[in-house]
């Protein structure tokens, strides 16, 4: 649809009882080698708000329905190529937090794209995703959740720069 405007995504910074961050492992579906970790989350579907999106999103790629779903964090504009073409993404991240963590997430109703592009996911320390070595997005999160562990969460949403990949 030209003109359009960016897809409207709503991302999840999940954290559990001991601050620990949820990010899925994800991959080119056609390079298997060119992986990166992300926040659960994805695109509004029909009339559905970005809260309603966000959870939704987190059952479907997590199988976690026992949150509770705070502020809005962050919000970013990102574009990058994926699956053969460009995604233009308005994303907003909300943080939420979990108690269950005593049993292994597990995708619950993944699309066919999903399907072919997620490897898994795992709980990260803060600790953890600051060595990390892997592409993680969006590229400061490891900066943006120890300030939010630091700080709290912000009065209002911060705007993160642009990323353009």
């Amino acid at each position: 649809m030209p003109g359009a405007g960016p897809r409207q995504v709503a991302r999840v910074v999940l954290l559990d009882a001991d601050d620990r961050i949820l990010l899925l492992h994800g991959f080119e579906p056609d390079d298997p080698a060119d992986s990166w970790w992300f926040t659960p989350g994805g695109g509004l579907e029909g009339e559905e708000t970005r809260e309603q999106a966000a959870l939704r999103e987190l059952a479907e790629e997590t199988g976690i329905t026992d949150v509770e779903l705070g502020p809005v964090l962050w919000k970013r504009y990102c574009s990058f190529p994926f699956d053969g073409r460009r995604w233009d993404q308005d994303e907003w991240y909300y943080l939420a937090r979990t108690r269950g963590t005593e049993a292994a997430p597990r995708p619950q109703a993944l699309t066919e794209l999903e399907t072919r592009s997620l490897a898994g996911l795992r709980w990260w320390t803060s600790a953890e995703l600051s060595v990390a070595r892997e592409t993680v997005y969006p590229t400061r999160l490891a900066e943006l959740l120890q300030g939010l562990l630091d700080e709290g969460p912000p009065r209002a949403p911060v705007v993160l720069a642009p990323e353009i990949v």
